[in-house]
């Protein structure tokens, strides 16, 4: 992510503007929660983008730092305000981005959530709910390794690739993560095991399908587990 190139100002605020950014892992996911959070907040300026945490280049979040830094460049007192902090991120990511506004004077405010308010992103607490919530996606990314391999084993086919299986996604995502690799990098690197292309590589349209169906599935494990429990 490309950085501010001003001077933080230090004088006088010359009033006072609220900038918003929504979040949603998935195409499938709605920004509505949160873009009502904001309009009830009195917040008009909104910047949105349906993208996953694991995804580094953000244009949406990029233009609303882009814009703050202009603001708070001409004097302006600028709040990014993000509905929850895994919106933001997880884990070292939530810290990194969390650290961004501060270090050019923009403040960062976080509606609802365990860092409701303004937290100090260099303080115990937020570098311990970092951490969790990066432990937590790792949680759900192994329960749904896990869940799938279960339907292999039962017969039935995971993740709506019928030639993928826990091996090729286990795969999959350590190209994408670890070697940042596109569609077509991942391909040579991946073989099919079962049925009639064993031994073949999948085509490209099988990877997306597969790591987009395992984001989705891992969006929704996480949106659940948040969601708050009642008596």
């Amino acid at each position: 992510m490309r950085e501010c190139s001003f001077r933080p100002c230090h004088d006088q605020p010359n009033g006072h503007v609220r900038i918003a950014y929504a979040r949603a892992s998935t195409a499938r996911q709605s920004l509505d929660t949160q873009l009502d959070a904001f309009a009830a907040a009195g917040i008009a300026r909104v910047f949105s983008e349906k993208i996953s945490t694991r995804v580094k280049a953000r244009p949406e979040l990029e233009k609303a730092i882009a814009l703050a830094c202009e603001l708070r460049a001409a004097g302006v007192r600028v709040t990014l305000v993000i509905h929850e902090h895994k919106r933001l991120g997880r884990g070292h990511d939530l810290v990194t981005l969390a650290v961004r506004p501060r270090e050019h004077d923009v403040e960062l405010e976080f509606l609802t959530g365990e860092l409701q308010g303004s937290p100090d992103p260099h303080g115990p607490v937020f570098a311990v709910l970092a951490a969790l919530s990066g432990m937590e996606r790792e949680y759900i990314r192994e329960k749904t390794l896990d869940g799938q391999e279960s339907a292999r084993r039962r017969g039935k086919a995971t993740g709506g690739a019928r030639v993928s299986d826990p091996t090729m996604l286990a795969m999959a995502l350590h190209l994408r993560d670890a070697e940042k690799l596109s569609l077509v990098g991942h391909r040579p690197r991946l073989v099919i095991t079962r049925g009639e292309k064993k031994g073949q590589h999948p085509s490209p349209a099988t990877v997306l399908r597969m790591l987009r169906d395992h984001d989705d599935q891992m969006a929704a494990d996480a949106e659940m587990q948040t969601q708050p429990t009642t008596p």
